[in-house]
């Protein structure tokens, strides 16, 4: 291989090793969203279907019912994935070995040393397990529409607050027909 080859090797999988690096990061990043719910039901009542589907969920209830506001704060743990901890440490490790590959065809003296890179591989693991175990909220927050006066066809509006999971679990649990 030529020395040009070689060097264009190496700037690839620099940018390679950046790419995971992000990676790894990125699976400990909070993926906090809102979803605005509009039903034709009673606030109060709409609020106590949402607090109960998020307690079956195993969130327990942080605040009281802001009667003013119509708002309930849940808290749940999330629980770090076995499988992606394995994945990312899977993933570094590959990535190190291919690092190791690239600096021994540059400098072929340190050979077995750059293989010691693959060894970081578990702190890629240790990252995520140790950023991914942690309390998230939910907040719900009930709003009557305008229209809501009617006692006889009530309606309202609820912003939910959660994990991305959390809300998609929340809109398959609303079009499979289930409570929410």
């Amino acid at each position: 291989m030529t020395e040009t080859v070689t060097y264009s090797t190496l700037l690839l999988t620099l940018l390679m090793i950046v790419g995971l690096v992000f990676f790894i990061r990125a699976s400990t990043k909070d993926r906090i969203e809102t979803l605005t719910l509009a039903r034709p039901v009673a606030p109060l009542a709409l609020l106590q279907t949402l607090t109960a589907h998020f307690e079956e969920r195993a969130y327990r209830r942080v605040t009281a019912a802001e009667v003013e506001t119509q708002r309930i704060v849940l808290r749940g743990r999330v629980r770090p994935s076995l499988f992606l901890a394995g994945f990312l440490t899977l993933l570094a490790a590959i990535g190190g070995l291919c690092f190791a590959l690239v600096l021994n065809n540059l400098w072929p003296a340190y050979g077995a040393v750059f293989l010691g890179l693959v060894g970081l591989a578990p702190v890629a693991g240790w990252f995520y397990w140790r950023g991914s175990d942690r309390d998230e909220d939910v907040i719900l927050q009930v709003r009557p529409e305008a229209s809501s006066e009617d006692p006889i066809n009530p309606s309202a509006t609820v912003t939910v607050t959660a994990h991305r999971d959390e809300l998609i679990a929340l809109e398959r649990g609303i079009n499979s027909g289930q409570n929410p």
